[in-house]
């Protein structure tokens, strides 16, 4: 059985007896049913890894003894912040889930003429402690130490306002530019996805005034969630560690 990677939102060291959060131990008490003996592997978004031994395993708690570290980062040498319009349903939580996998350092949500999601603040709250929790399940999933940034919910002018030294780029139908046709080599990247019915033409103007790029991924027209996938790995591919 694959030695379960469990995340700890405090600092680790050897030696330290660590007890586990109540949604981690629910998790390896309850669904995994694990022994005390058995090994985990724990990380704190330091980019290290700290291999454990479960100590005390009962049905509300579970507490491990941390055994040694280890600096293994598998984190790609593109930096890229994801600014995606929020889409309905599950999609936005498929977004954020593949695009952690994928090696996304931060992603903003953002609120577009045309966002079908209308929550209000204690909603998007609410909405936020999931996402970071996808985040961080992503993380124990796909090897990741260092865990990416959600940030809070924002209007779209206010973060293409942003100041940035990163390559600003925006998919758009009847760009003439593509990724493979971008300057190399590129290290910072801020990439904005828009919603199921695109921006206005307003909002693609105010992209222009902040110096977004517009680029043309392909002939076919995609769903918001796949685009966003469909663009991270192209970037990745091109200027990041996959391929």
């Amino acid at each position: 059985m694959r030695i379960p990677r469990i995340y700890h939102p405090a600092p680790l060291r050897t030696s330290l007896q660590v007890p586990l959060s109540e949604d981690a131990s629910s998790h390896i008490g309850r669904v995994l049913r694990m022994q005390e003996g058995q090994e985990i592997i724990l990380f704190d978004g330091s980019g290290f890894e700290f291999p454990a031994t479960l100590t005390e395993v009962s049905k509300k708690s579970v507490t491990a003894m941390v055994l040694s570290s280890e600096d293994k980062t598998c984190e790609s040498p593109l930096d890229l912040h994801l600014g995606q319009v929020i889409s309905r349903g599950d999609k936005m939580e498929f977004t954020i889930q593949k695009s952690v996998e994928l090696g996304v350092n931060t992603i903003t949500p953002l609120l577009s003429e045309r966002c079908g999601v209308k929550l209000d603040q204690k909603r998007f709250m609410k909405k936020l402690h999931q996402w970071q929790k996808i985040v961080v399940g992503a993380c124990e999933q796909c090897g990741r130490n260092v865990v990416p940034e959600i940030r809070p919910v924002m209007p779209l002018q206010a973060w293409c306002a942003e100041e940035t030294d990163a390559l600003r780029l925006n998919l758009h139908p009847r760009a003439s530019f593509s990724i493979n046709t971008l300057p190399d080599p590129v290290r910072h990247i801020r990439l904005l996805i828009g919603p199921e019915g695109g921006l206005s033409a307003e909002e693609i103007q105010m992209t222009r005034t902040h110096q977004f790029q517009e680029i043309l991924l392909g002939p076919r027209v995609l769903r918001t969630e796949t685009t966003a996938l469909t663009a991270i790995a192209a970037l990745q591919v091109r200027f990041g560690d996959l391929g």
